[in-house]
């Protein structure tokens, strides 16, 4: 397996860095998609399994985290992050003409990768999510999130909330490195980015039936930072003839991460190799 760092120029000349983890022999392509205030290295593991398979990983720091530029964890408009993940399908395809493309998606990485299929769909081959931070409302009152809402379009820098570090992992280890990690961004989410979180569930209900490339759904039931009732509402919503949710009983958040990864892994790669061989 080959590893290497690159970078290109996004909306508003912001750049972008992407990793790319090579097979020997490529039998496809798989855009990877991280979660909200972390970055790509975090997934050199899942990168191995997926080279495996003959996958090309190819995988950004999303704009605005780790080693890519642009504002620390802010947006406006999901189209900032679709229209990179746009960018660097062109670049992979363009390397590996012919391939069918993969998307993986984790936590806002989930949502932003549901969002870029629901527009993109004719190219992508399937679609995976993990932990989708599609249900970011849920036990919020309405006037609460209405107000969210506004504060986010006219004062998007204000902090709103702040992650629980300790509800990444049942693994005390990857708790640790993830605290000491410093591309990862440990502040609070402002509220522009929340508000983008929040208009993408609210265009969810409407838009899932559209959705009919191949999708896996994974999520832990334990998870404390994205509400499993999204993944639910993908799987009850979604108008794929070829939708799969598998729920992981106990889990935490970063189901690939858990003491239970390699079970984890080994469901994901199973499900992309039949549809490899498809």
């Amino acid at each position: 397996m080959e590893h290497i760092e690159s970078s290109f120029t996004g909306g508003g000349a912001v750049p972008i860095v992407y990793d790319v983890w090579s097979p020997d022999a490529p039998t496809g392509v798989l855009i990877l998609s991280h979660g909200l205030g972390e970055h790509a290295r975090r997934y050199d593991h899942v990168a191995e399994r997926l080279t495996g398979l003959g996958l090309v990983v190819y995988a950004p720091d999303h704009r605005g985290h780790g080693r890519s530029g642009g504002k620390r964890v802010h947006a406006r408009e999901m189209r900032e992050f679709t229209d990179d993940l746009d960018t660097l399908i062109d670049l992979a395809t363009h390397d590996h003409p012919g391939l069918p493309v993969f998307m993986l998606g984790h936590s806002m990485g989930g949502a932003i990768a549901l969002a870029y299929a629901l527009d993109h769909q004719d190219r992508l081959t399937a679609l995976v999510l993990s932990g989708p931070a599609v249900n970011v409302t849920s036990g919020t009152p309405k006037p609460m999130v209405e107000i969210g809402k506004l504060l986010g379009r006219f004062l998007p820098g204000v902090p709103v909330q702040k992650l629980d570090s300790k509800a990444v992992s049942r693994d005390p280890v990857v708790v640790a490195e993830y605290e000491a990690d410093p591309l990862v961004h440990h502040g609070p989410i402002p509220a522009g980015l929340a508000r983008v979180l929040v208009l993408n569930e609210q265009s969810l209900e409407q838009r899932l039936p559209k959705l009919t490339l191949p999708v896996l759904v994974m999520h832990g039931t334990d998870d404390a930072l994205a509400h499993p009732a999204g993944a639910q509402l993908v799987a009850d919503r979604g108008g794929s003839e070829d939708l799969t949710l598998k729920l992981y009983e106990g889990l935490f958040h970063e189901v690939f991460n858990e003491p239970e990864k390699d079970r984890v892994l080994d469901d994901l790669t199973a499900w992309l190799k039949a549809r490899l061989s498809a």
